[in-house]
């Protein structure tokens, strides 16, 4: 399973690219998108939807896992990263690629064992999960990594109950 991270943002997006089954995962890729604080609205957006299109195009991911926007007190940072989110989901659905979603507990927790772990936190265990001689920075790139662990993870484990779902409700129509 191939997937793209996202921690989506307007001012910098976090990108990350990983392979793997669960217990084996390896970095492909990763990276910030920044986009001009001084530019319209508008104009970062259609800059965010080209690099999302460039991404997809060149790795290819199965799907995208993007980090879930949650209530904050700074209403206007929520709203842009609900923008970004956006692009993030428009570019995928042109391609047919499906789009999931974690909170940030979630992240923390399939990557760190605790859903409180901090920012060093996170990014430590994505250097040790993936192999890396040092942490990704900025934050963002480890946090998209961090998303796209999380999914090749937890999406391999949901695969697994839905498969047994599956089997067990076909022997019940069989029985």
């Amino acid at each position: 399973m191939r997937v793209l991270g996202v921690d989506p943002g307007l001012t910098r997006c976090g990108l990350g690219v990983v392979e793997g089954e669960r217990g084996r995962v390896r970095m492909v890729a990763v990276g910030v998108v920044r986009t001009p604080s001084d530019a319209e609205p508008g104009q970062r957006l259609v800059y965010l939807e080209s690099q999302f299109d460039q991404w997809l195009e060149k790795f290819g991911p199965d799907v995208v896992a993007v980090e879930r926007v949650f209530a904050d007190v700074n209403v206007a940072s929520v709203m842009t990263t609900a923008h970004a989110t956006a692009i993030a989901l428009l570019v995928a659905a042109r391609r047919g690629i499906p789009v999931v979603f974690h909170t940030p507990t979630e992240v923390k927790a399939a990557v760190t064992g605790t859903g409180r772990a901090h920012k060093a936190q996170v990014s430590g265990m994505v250097m040790r999960i993936l192999r890396l001689t040092e942490p990704p920075r900025p934050a963002d790139a480890a946090d998209a990594l961090a998303l796209a662990v999380c999914h090749v993870w937890r999406g391999e484990a949901q695969a697994s109950i839905d498969a047994a779902r599956k089997a067990l409700d076909a022997r019940r129509v069989a029985t």
